[in-house]
């Protein structure tokens, strides 16, 4: 399914867990496309984080005074990844030549135990890039949730990546948060990185200022994220993308903070915006 307006064409996989496949420009990758004979959502260009950002420690934590276990959904993971509606179809509502509306239903399972609905719309303008991924609980009992986007770019042309942040999550080897430090510990984001790593940063920025600038030989472009205080990077060495993820909470936020709570028949959204600067 192709989306297209003015410079910008977009295509979509709803059955891939709702995926983007590939985000063009003039002809050119803005994301890393997908290659055509995917199987795996992991190997799209983005898709959607729902009901949960991330990692879950050991798939355990506890919310109001019940303690509860997700299962692992990837293979080679050691803890839950990501939510669930990444690795189911979602199905296509609305959708012209610019714009799309994507759902996905999820019943309570061991996957997760609470039942919710999820929808992304997907808009096309001459701008850039608008998407918007809500959230509505449809179970009768409160649901912790946490969501976000998660686009893989291209590196090719691509000068840096810069972006403001208050302090950043060091991590463990198992890739899970430790302790926050000054943002520029790996990295002065603010006065623009290289995303050619020699190691690699997989690492969420809390309370960045909602914008950062992808700088590109073709024209930089602006990322921006409505109601997502945290942004995860992630550059992993020798491969032709980085991730720049707008997200509600860091990693294993359930077992780290208070998390953000919806009750039944309650919603929440978040957007991203990709647009020329």
């Amino acid at each position: 399914m192709r989306l297209a307006c003015g410079a910008w064409e977009l295509d979509l996989l709803p059955a891939l867990g709702g995926a983007i496949a590939a985000l063009r420009r003039d002809g050119a990758d803005i994301f890393r496309p997908t290659p055509h004979a995917a199987r795996h959502p992991l190997e799209a260009a983005c898709f959607p984080l729902v009901p949960y950002a991330n990692r879950i420690a050991d798939g355990r934590f506890s919310f109001e005074g019940e303690g509860l276990v997700v299962r692992r959904n990837v293979a080679d993971q050691a803890h839950p990844l990501h939510g669930t509606g990444w690795l189911q179809p979602w199905t296509v509502g609305q959708s012209d030549e610019r714009s799309a509306t994507l759902r996905y239903r999820h019943g309570a399972d061991d996957g997760w135990p609470w039942a919710h609905d999820a929808e992304q719309r997907i808009v096309l303008s001459d701008e850039g890039l608008h998407v918007t991924l809500s959230l509505t609980n449809t179970g009768d009992r409160a649901m912790p949730f946490s969501l976000g986007l998660h686009p893989y770019f291209t590196k090719a042309g691509v000068s840096c990546l810069r972006f403001n942040a208050e302090r950043v999550w060091l991590i463990d080897d198992a890739f899970l948060p430790t302790e926050p430090a000054p943002a520029d510990r790996i990295g002065d984001w603010a006065a623009g990185e290289t995303v050619e790593r020699t190691s690699l940063i997989d690492n969420s920025y809390e309370g960045w200022s909602g914008n950062a600038t992808i700088s590109r030989d073709d024209g930089d472009l602006r990322l921006a994220g409505t109601s997502t205080p945290f942004l995860h990077v992630f550059t992993p060495p020798g491969e032709p993308y980085f991730c720049v993820e707008p997200v509600t909470a860091m990693p294993d936020a359930f077992n780290r903070a208070v998390p953000a709570v919806l009750q039944p028949g309650e919603s929440h959204a978040i957007t991203m915006t990709l647009t020329a600067v």
